[in-house]
């Protein structure tokens, strides 16, 4: 594999504490008008979103493509940005209904009546508790799906390989083992590890074990942190000081959209977390190996428009995965500096 490093600046604490303050968690700027609350969420009447700058296809088509997104945080961002990119590459026209559950699942159902009851041509879920909402209420709508790690785990499709429903997409399985092998390389003497993620999400069950397994196999002993809501962060993260030496933080939708808080209080008391995923370590994580999320979305929207145009059922195409030789090493330098972490040495294996 290609050897390299990203470095990234990571936010002070006074900038952490004044985006946390701001609610970072809400809504698109873009779609604020449609994400901002459940109220809105439930608007059958709310205009569509047209997403397309091209015109009408060949056939004079225009497709009404309902997104739902579960929370907002910079990977499910990333993932909305390459899926509308991909749409528009594609030269289809298309009206989107851009809705945002604000990481509230009940809101996630309602999102997916509307988008049911509106008779739209096709869903797209960003991230599991979407994903699974909008597959609870049809089956009969193409649903393409993202930033799900597992979905045949996480009960949406028969099999990963050969998925057999209306629904499909890309997963975001992340090297998890690899990342474990980072936090042994920066800190070869670490005995206990805190996984912290939210016990509600199955995506993070998930990615748990694997990181239970992967601590196992390099010695050191692992150790559950989890939170039910946002509200449940700042007291957890308070619980692992003086207990762990390093925390890992798999790609949680919950902590990914508090990692500014998680970030403020380790960072201040020299605790290290190991993240799952790029803008996590941006918001202060320390390292990790990351996947690309805009292009992870891109590779769902090319799956949309090929069932948009082209008539393919979900039913026989295979979930799709980000390269593994696309992986990158990202070290947030100033969350590094704020440690007293020596990562001049650090590289992709």
């Amino acid at each position: 594999m290609k050897k390299h490093m990203k470095m990234t600046a990571a936010l002070s604490v006074a900038a952490i504490m004044a985006a946390f303050a701001a609610g970072c968690g809400s809504s698109s700027t873009e779609t604020a008008a449609d994400t901002s609350a459940k109220t809105e969420a439930a608007d059958s009447s709310g205009e569509a979103e047209n997403g397309s700058e091209g015109g009408e296809t060949s056939d004079g088509t225009t497709y009404r493509i309902g997104l739902l997104q579960y929370v907002q945080h910079d990977a499910l961002d990333k993932c909305r940005d390459g899926f509308i990119a991909a749409l528009d590459a594609s030269g289809i026209s298309y009206e989107l209904d851009d809705q945002n559950a604000a990481g509230d699942t009940p809101t996630c159902t309602t999102i997916a009546q509307k988008f049911v009851n509106d008779g739209d041509d096709l869903i797209f879920a960003i991230a599991t508790p979407a994903a699974q909402a909008c597959a609870a209420e049809t089956e009969d709508i193409p649903i393409v799906l993202t930033a799900v790690t597992d979905p045949a785990a996480s009960g949406l499709v028969d099999t990963n390989e050969q998925p057999g429903g209306n629904v499909t997409g890309s997963s975001d399985l992340t090297p998890v083992a690899d990342q474990i092998g980072l936090l042994k390389q920066i800190f070869p003497d670490a005995q206990t590890v805190g996984i912290l993620y939210c016990s509600a999400e199955s995506n993070s069950e998930i990615q748990a074990q694997m990181a239970r397994d992967a601590c196992e196999a390099a010695g050191m002993t692992a150790v559950d942190y989890t939170v039910a809501t946002s509200n449940d962060i700042q007291t957890v993260v308070e619980s692992m000081v003086g207990n762990v030496d390093v925390i890992y933080t798999p790609t949680d939708n919950i902590i990914a959209a508090g990692m500014p808080t998680v970030a403020m209080i380790a960072n201040a008391n020299g605790l290290p977390t190991i993240v799952g995923e790029e803008g996590m370590c941006t918001a202060g994580g320390l390292a990790t190996y990351t996947i690309d999320y805009e292009e992870l979305g891109r590779i769902a929207g090319e799956m949309a428009v090929e069932i948009l145009t082209e008539g393919t059922s979900p039913a026989d195409m295979p979930i799709e995965y980000y390269p593994s030789d696309k992986l990158r090493l990202v070290v947030n330098e100033d969350t590094a500096a704020e440690l007293g972490v020596d990562v001049s040495g650090l590289e992709m294996e």
